[in-house]
């Protein structure tokens, strides 16, 4: 059995005998509706597009509620189009994980074409422009990660490739971002049509960051004369551009060696996985839990595709930011974060393992039920406990998710502000609250201290995760050696007043203290994690 369309009309009643649901709709009909008339484009063909997106679009193809599929673009890695997606004709097998021991296989074929985001390949780059230059798109999307929006670095001065394409201007950037705007600009000069720019990317306010990218480009341009000025305007008016808010969550894995076997089993061929020479790790498969939420505002300024009854939400702004608040803030993501600071620490290689452990699962049930509720807002569309509910004892201890705690220990000095800092700032803002009372969180931030001294707790030295800032943040635990408790932490006052890293001076807060004295008991010997774990997570 082949993943490629010839593959599949020659042996659709293998791939149908050994369980997979095929494409149900007239493929031919759509890809020519999609290509003269293209509805939806997408930027950044991963995983996560296409376990769910793509998945979305297919089921709504296979009942007739849609017509047209998908385009899919790659501005970054062209090696994911060119070694992947094209070799099997934008076909993907969606292996979705359930808890219940049982694996649904999809072959999802709803993209109709991939292209290039090359401002060099006159073909990819021409046949983008016709794209954007057609009356019918409605909605350009992305998942590109929070960095692919960044135009200034840390310091807040522009990037250098990022300023080499403002000299540019419109005509070929070099850049993601650049060449996105080009095209953007491209729409602007044959008609001003309106379009929604949709990022659905994991990060807080995601159309904003979206927005203030696209804003420095035309602003730049048109300042240097390289646009026409009505282009800023265009931009900023969201009858003509909008820049939805937008909530995604559903875990999508790097691909496993285990569903590999799997498929391979079935009889599928050519299944290995591409290691591109800019090292993404991309496969013909995707392994992914069931679970899934897309909430987006509702701002579509030329229509959009009926998705809502595909189970994605829209809704209003204020209610966007409502649920990624109760997920990214307290539902979800300071649970994966605390599990995987410590997963790390006690050396588990799988996050559903960590379940198992009673004082793992006490902990995060406390970071969540405990000290994460009480300052929750119920966006009204799903609920906050039912939500938890849901992670704690269905989508974390699912023992076929192959997720990591080094996996998610990924920037994680990126993360904890958000995760952790926003509970804090609640609870010092609410009259009926103390700040004292949070002790799991300071016990996560006191872990992540732990973990930069890059021993477990058996001693052993192990590899921490990548990190825009581990040379700067394990500079102030590199004295420190896993033996007696360090009695002088004073060297660590400076990470602790960090309002970037923790979201809070903790020191001011008074909080900064049972950081260090957690850190103290935490690297106190060999075993010492799981003793302060026993000690304090009851």
């Amino acid at each position: 059995m082949k993943l490629t369309r010839a593959g599949i009309e020659a042996d659709r009643a293998a791939f149908t005998a050994a369980g997979y649901r095929l494409p149900a709709f007239d493929y031919e009909k759509v890809r020519a509706n999609t290509l003269a008339h293209p509805v939806w484009i997408h930027f950044g063909a991963g995983n996560i597009f296409k376990a769910f997106q793509a998945n979305v679009v297919q089921k709504l193809l296979d009942r007739g509620v849609m017509d047209t599929g998908l385009i899919a673009a790659e501005g970054y890695d062209y090696e994911i189009i060119e070694k992947s997606s094209r070799p099997h004709d934008d076909l993907t097998v969606l292996a979705t994980l359930k808890a219940d021991d049982t694996v649904e296989k999809t072959v999802v074929g709803s993209i109709m074409e991939s292209l290039i985001l090359d401002s060099s390949n006159r073909p990819e780059y021409d046949r983008l422009k016709e794209i954007f230059a057609s009356p019918s798109l409605q909605m350009v999307s992305f998942t590109i990660t929070e960095k692919g929006y960044a135009v200034t670095d840390a310091r807040g001065a522009t990037l250098p490739a990022v300023a080499a394409d403002f000299a540019k201007g419109p005509e070929a950037p070099d850049g993601y971002l650049g060449k996105v705007v080009s095209l953007l600009y491209h729409r602007y000069t044959h008609g001003q049509l309106p379009v929604a720019m949709v990022s659905m990317d994991n990060c807080s306010h995601n159309g904003d960051k979206l927005k203030s990218a696209v804003l420095a480009f035309a602003e730049a341009w048109c300042s240097r004369g390289l646009a026409e000025d009505g282009f800023l305007s265009y931009v900023k008016d969201g009858r003509k551009v909008s820049f939805p808010w937008s909530m995604i969550d559903k875990i999508t894995p790097r691909p496993d060696a285990k569903v590999k076997a799997m498929l391979a089993a079935d009889g599928l061929e050519d299944l290995e996985p591409v290691i591109t020479k800019k090292n993404t790790y991309i496969a013909p498969f995707v392994n992914a839990e069931e679970c899934e939420y897309l909430v987006i505002e509702d701002a579509f300024p030329a229509g959009r595709p009926p998705l809502e009854q595909g189970g994605i939400i829209f809704t209003d702004r204020a209610t966007v930011d409502k649920v990624e608040k109760m997920k990214v803030c307290t539902c979800l993501n300071p649970l994966h974060t605390a599990l995987a600071i410590f997963g790390c620490l006690l050396g588990y290689e799988l996050i559903s393992a960590e379940m198992k452990d009673p004082l793992l699962k006490k902990l995060v049930e406390t970071i969540g039920y405990t000290e994460g509720l009480p300052v929750v807002v119920d966006p009204g569309i799903l609920n906050p406990r039912e939500f938890i509910d849901q992670v704690v004892n269905v989508r974390i201890p699912n023992p076929f998710m192959p997720d990591t705690p080094q996996r998610i220990a990924t920037d994680t000095s990126q993360k904890l502000a958000i995760r952790f800092g926003e509970t804090i700032k609640a609870y010092a803002r609410d009259s009926r609250l103390r700040t004292s009372d949070l002790k799991m969180i300071p016990l996560v931030f006191a872990g992540w201290l732990r973990y930069l001294m890059a021993v477990d707790d058996s001693g052993k030295p192990f590899a921490l995760s990548p990190d825009p800032l581990l040379d700067s943040v394990c500079a102030y635990v590199e004295d420190f050696e896993l033996s007696d408790a360090p009695k002088d932490l004073s060297c660590l006052n400076p990470l602790l007043r960090n309002e970037k890293i923790f979201g809070v001076n903790l020191e001011e807060l008074g909080m900064d203290e049972l950081v260090k004295r957690y850190f103290q008991e935490l690297s106190s010997g060999i075993g010492a994690v799981r003793k302060t774990l026993e000690k304090y997570v009851k």
